[in-house]
């Protein structure tokens, strides 16, 4: 009766299966949703360089000029 019992708790050939097939679908998806917050990521910050003005040096030179005043 407990040999019985003992191999029925055991998973089945098929349950072991499913178990792995689990656990790889798993991996898969959990690596998709890595890769995609990477690339998300690389996104954003190129579209934060993007939108951020660059400062031309020249600027302060011609605001200067503007209001007459010599830059040291």
């Amino acid at each position: 009766m407990i040999t019985a019992t003992l191999h029925l708790m055991a998973p089945t050939h098929t349950e072991a299966r499913l178990l792995r097939l689990a656990e790889t679908l798993t991996a898969w998806v959990a690596r998709r949703v890595a890769r995609r917050a990477e690339r998300h990521a690389r996104v954003l910050d190129r579209l934060r360089q993007q939108q951020t003005p660059t400062q031309d040096p020249q600027s302060l030179t011609r605001a200067l000029a503007q209001l007459d005043i010599p830059r040291f």
